[in-house]
């Protein structure tokens, strides 16, 4: 019989900067404590920047500012998607060194395992990462 795997976390959250610390507080939550060596300060930045863009740049009006995100684990992954409703395709840039933004999807390709972005079924954009963990922690 196949394992029964766990069914994943999901928040949404407003289109607002307090969203940022809560988002990263309800993904170390979530993560199991024996990962947290591991995955910890990794996904927690990634969460971070990941949402920031998403209130910065997918966010449109009023009755369309929710953040998605979910984190599930499988094939030995961690995976963490982040969900707007924009339909901008973020795009990995390689900006000047005294610029002050620009860096968040250099961030998810240095940590992340691996990561793509997918447009939503109905509307939207969604930037996924998988972080590899040992399993048995």
């Amino acid at each position: 019989m196949p394992e029964i795997p766990l069914v994943p976390a999901h928040w949404r959250f407003p289109a607002h900067p307090t969203s940022v610390r809560q988002a990263r507080q309800a993904v170390a939550a979530t993560l199991p404590r024996a990962l947290h060596p591991h995955l910890g300060d990794d996904l927690g930045l990634l969460t971070s920047e990941l949402v920031t863009n998403a209130i910065r740049h997918g966010a449109r009006s009023e009755d369309e500012n929710l953040i998605e995100l979910v984190l599930w684990p499988a094939d030995g992954h961690y995976w963490l998607a982040v969900s707007d409703p924009g339909t901008g395709n973020p795009v990995l840039t390689h900006p000047p060194a005294d610029s002050e933004h620009g860096r968040g999807l250099l961030l998810v390709d240095t940590l992340a395992t691996t990561w793509t972005v997918r447009p939503r079924p109905v509307r939207g954009t969604s930037v996924i990462a998988g972080f590899s963990f040992r399993r048995g922690g």
